[in-house]
């Protein structure tokens, strides 16, 4: 006879590994053509044009989820709005896929009726749906879309304005529209903790395309990757270069006790410039801690809340956590362990934790944790 546990399946303890595995089954292709979204770094561009093999994994779970979120979004603006999604576009050096192209009336009267949008744009817009870190959202409220973002879009933009969109299968009826007027680009940020959203938009601009395009074939002149810059400033100082896949390849393999970025200094002549440096941006720095510090102090006991275009909040100053010596006594003596008569705080946690039971702690009113002060971006309505 069979038992219900020999035929009912293991249950995943986790769905990440569907997760990657879905992940690794999405098509990609060898790399003939610089990719626009393979623009963030000149370096890491090069390595794939190269047919160079990924070095490194990676942490790919924020990516996963960026992408999951970024699907849903995209194909809820298909089916409501009839937004033109996930197309591709390219020329002989260049192809990427946008994420989403709204037409204009012009052109919506030239495209099939079930293909056109329900409300078109004043002018074309290609539109970028990029997903955000907690962390960073507060640098895109302040400063938009970075360089190699705008660079990215830019091209995308262009290759619409000069080719359309590429005649293949499935879009067969749009690459018939031939070039169309891009006259914008807008960015759509996504808090992947929050679900806020922050739109930026900026008129197509024609020489920053061009300086794009110049960007690409820089990248395809180089005899190799090593010819070419590294546009971060490498790991642990750079969340792109912590998850580059060819992270090895660009900085060597990690030896213990000292960081990637000591590479970069070959002799004591080096060495001598670096040094100098260092001490010139300590002393362009000063006054501005000096300054920091005394903005600060001002700002000591302020309530919390929306000054201007900031947002002021505090963290910190709880109870302090201490050893609980009482508690860790109760322990010992629970267990049968002869407690000593002065009892030693730093002994009876290695015992504890070498035995695997937590070390019992009590907040210690008489002591306060730092008072950090937080600064934001005001919302705007």
């Amino acid at each position: 006879m069979t038992t219900t546990a020999e035929t009912s399946r293991e249950r995943p303890a986790s769905l990440w590994p569907a997760a990657h595995a879905a992940d690794a089954r999405r098509p990609r292709s060898l790399q003939t053509k610089i990719g626009a979204s393979d623009t963030v770094c000149a370096r890491r561009a090069g390595y794939l044009l190269h047919g160079r093999t990924p070095t490194d994994a990676g942490e790919k779970r924020k990516a996963i989820l960026g992408t999951f979120l970024h699907v849903g979004m995209l194909e809820a603006a298909r089916e409501e709005y009839g937004w033109i999604i996930e197309r591709r576009v390219e020329d002989d050096t260049i192809r990427g896929h946008i994420d989403a192209v709204q037409v204009d009336k012009d052109t919506a009267s030239r495209m099939p009726k079930r293909l056109r949008p329900s409300l078109p744009a004043e002018e074309t817009t290609v539109e970028d749906i990029k997903t955000k870190s907690p962390f960073q959202w507060d640098t895109v409220l302040r400063h938009g879309a970075s360089d190699a973002e705008i660079r990215q879009v830019l091209l995308y933009a262009d290759l619409l304005r000069t080719e359309g969109f590429a005649d293949i299968d499935g879009q067969r009826q749009l690459a018939r529209l031939g070039p169309l007027p891009v006259g914008r680009i807008r960015f759509r940020f996504i808090n992947r903790d929050n679900g806020d959203d922050h739109v930026q938009e900026m008129p197509f601009n024609a020489e920053r395309a061009r300086g794009a395009r110049w960007w690409v074939e820089q990248v395809r002149a180089a005899q190799a990757p090593e010819d070419l810059p590294r546009t971060f400033p490498g790991p642990g100082l750079s969340a792109i270069c912590d998850n580059c896949p060819f992270k090895t390849a660009c900085w060597g393999a990690a030896i213990a006790g000292q960081r990637p970025q000591s590479i970069l200094v070959h002799d004591d002549a080096e060495r001598e410039r670096t040094l100098a440096e260092y001490v010139e941006v300590s002393e362009q720095i000063k006054p501005l801690k000096d300054r920091l510090k005394e903005l600060r102090a001002q700002l000591d006991g302020s309530r919390p809340g929306a000054y201007g275009d900031n947002v002021l909040s505090w963290s910190g100053g709880n109870p302090a956590k201490a050893d609980d010596i009482d508690a860790m006594v109760a322990l010992y003596r629970q267990a049968g362990l002869p407690v000593p008569m002065a009892p030693d705080a730093a002994a009876m946690k290695a015992q504890l934790k070498t035995a695997g039971i937590p070390v019992p702690q009590r907040l210690d009113h008489d002591r306060r944790t730092a008072v950090s002060i937080n600064v934001t971006v005001r919302k705007k309505p």
